[in-house]
């Protein structure tokens, strides 16, 4: 499958965090985002003490933080639904300046934005500091079934040649005089989508045989790797059992549940 490839979202460090086996953190990522989900969302100081725990492993990792607002604007879909809720929503209205707006939506969009947005940057710093094969090794040392590992390593080993080839067939378009705007540009833009599928469709089907020829039978054995220490465990665990701790605490000072 040649060398490896890195992503867009990686950012090169030699940080403890960077250092730390792929595996070790998924889960920990994983249980962070678990505990945040299960914050009430009424306990708008979790929420704090939660950033407070991602703004550390920032500082830890050494990531820039414009590095990591740039990618977070994946995000903004999101947030754009937190903002229409308390308009959409139902039941007793709350002032706001000149508007009256629903009481349930302003609490509805708050917890999609503190939530949504925790859990979007404990992933940006998850593949920050995380090679993309990396991440693939460590879904299967976690026994992630190895057909969906396998599709995710082919993914990642081609998404750079068909990104490449979408680049080419761009320069090709703006080479004839073609600019993007307006209804007229749409008819150009789907042939294009369309002859990328078919050419990458032709692409795999190559490759599939290829590897058929070379006794491929569906199964590739990949490197688990040597043992993690008990130190390296307990101490990629911390932020996670921090939240559940602060995710615990909020429950039950304010009487609700996972919402």
């Amino acid at each position: 499958m040649g060398g490896p490839h890195g992503h867009t979202l990686h950012f090169h460090g030699h940080s403890p965090l960077h250092r730390a086996p792929a595996h070790v953190k998924v889960v920990a990522t994983l249980g962070f985002v678990l505990a945040v989900v299960a914050t009430p969302r009424e306990a708008v100081w979790a929420f704090a003490v939660h950033l407070a725990l991602l703004v550390g492993v920032a500082v830890v990792s050494s990531v820039p933080p414009r590095y990591l607002a740039r990618r977070l604007v994946v995000e903004i879909p999101f947030v754009l639904l937190a903002a229409t809720m308390p308009f959409i929503a139902t039941g007793p209205t709350v002032p706001v300046g000149p508007l009256e707006l629903s009481q349930a939506g302003l609490w509805a969009g708050w917890g999609l934005f503190a939530k949504g947005s925790l859990g979007a940057l404990a992933a940006v710093l998850l593949a920050a500091t995380t090679e993309a094969g990396d991440l693939v090794s460590g879904l299967a040392r976690l026994r992630v079934p190895r057909q969906l590992v396998l599709v995710l390593s082919f993914m990642i080993r081609y998404l750079d040649v068909v990104s490449g080839e979408m680049r080419r067939m761009r320069v090709a378009r703006e080479s004839r005089g073609f600019r993007t705007g307006g209804l007229r540009s749409w008819p150009v833009l789907g042939s294009t989508a369309g002859a990328l599928f078919v050419r990458s469709y032709e692409r795999g089907e190559r490759v599939h045989l290829a590897m058929l020829s070379r006794g491929f039978q569906g199964r590739v054995d990949l490197d688990d790797g040597v043992a993690v220490r008990a130190t390296t465990w307990s101490a990629a665990l911390v932020v996670p059992a921090a939240a559940v701790v602060v995710a615990t605490t909020a429950w039950a000072l304010t009487g609700g549940g996972v919402r």
